[in-house]
């Protein structure tokens, strides 16, 4: 069977286009077909200044969040990332085949690394480093698909690279995984700023429609969404970023097609008002079953316990073969 993991990163509350771009798959189609594993990549969430308390409180919010959705345990692993130790031993040895070139292009580094300095911030070393942590938590589980959104293309990339050359320099060791992509909404966008993404680690304001938002608040953010010059409902992404947003997400709620959304509108104000309800429908069952994970606090921590034993399982045997394809000593 396909193995196929993924994560999310507890920097900020999750948000519909975490939902619409990964997590929906996860829950509709992964788990059922595949040997899936999700994660709450909580040791990415170090790379910056932060709140340990905050990152504890997010880290265990995004784990009930992703069994709210409806992942199921009985189907698929769901564990945080630091509960599993295989992440950071593997980490180590894929630095010691990755490139110091290799790191200063990836493209999100770039990015964050000029947003800490222009707040006058230092920029960790483990900013540079983040996606060799993201490559060992594909590679130590044999993934054979990642799900990926846009942004992660590089990261995917990289991490090929490094099984291909880890491979060939000590011993056939790592599966090289592969990405795959939804066709609708892999990327939403912000809704005041149509051209960025909807991002949950450094948006805020009402260009953000969060998974635990109330009803009223998502209808206020979307009927106040910004829209384009002209007054056609079109769906054109490149000229028409507002509109075209609204329309994705709409036919992700509803299983439509974007362009032949475009066709049924007359105004922007009806096609705002369809999505801001479409939107509190989908979320309303995950805010439910949010809301019963949350009285039940013992039952997400015994799913997250069971999840990195399975885990554990899974990715030490891999992990103690690179050990000892790269030269390192068994250990007694």
């Amino acid at each position: 069977m396909t193995r196929v993991f993924s994560g999310v990163k507890p920097t900020g509350h999750l948000t519909l286009g975490n939902y619409l771009g990964a997590m929906r798959r996860w829950v509709d189609v992964d788990q059922h077909q595949a040997d899936a594993l999700f994660c709450v990549v909580d040791l990415h969430a170090l790379t910056v200044d932060h709140d340990p308390g905050r990152v504890r409180r997010l880290s265990r919010q995004a784990a009930t969040l992703l069994l709210a959705s409806g992942l199921d345990p009985e189907l698929c692993t769901v564990f945080v990332q630091s509960h599993v130790d295989e992440h950071a031993r593997l980490s180590y040895l894929l630095e010691c085949v990755a490139t110091d070139g290799e790191m200063r292009r990836m493209i999100q580094y770039k990015e964050k690394a000029a947003r800490e300095r222009e707040r006058g911030g230092s920029v960790r070393l483990s900013l540079l480093t983040y996606p060799v942590l993201m490559a060992a938590d594909i590679l130590a589980y044999g993934t054979d698909e990642v799900p990926v959104g846009d942004d992660q293309t590089q990261h995917g990339e990289l991490t090929r690279d490094l099984a291909v050359r880890f491979n060939q320099r000590y011993g056939h060791t790592f599966v090289v995984p592969r990405a795959t992509r939804p066709q609708i909404a892999a990327r939403v966008m912000n809704l005041q700023e149509p051209t960025s993404k909807m991002g949950k680690s450094d948006d805020v304001g009402p260009g953000v429609v969060y998974l635990l938002d109330e009803p009223d608040a998502v209808r206020k953010k979307i009927m106040r969404a910004m829209t384009d010059s002209g007054q056609d409902v079109v769906y054109d992404p490149e000229a028409r970023p507002g509109v075209s947003n609204l329309l994705e997400i709409l036919a992700a709620c509803e299983g439509g097609d974007p362009e032949t959304l475009g066709g049924a509108y007359e105004s922007y104000g009806a096609l705002k008002k369809d999505t801001a309800e479409a939107v509190i429908e989908l979320l309303r069952p995950v805010q439910e079953r949010h809301k019963r994970l949350c009285a039940d606090p013992s039952y997400v921590e015994a799913v997250l316990r069971d999840g990195a034993v399975k885990a554990r399982e899974m990715a030490r045997p891999r992990v103690d073969a690179a050990y000892r394809a790269i030269g390192l000593l068994a250990a007694g």
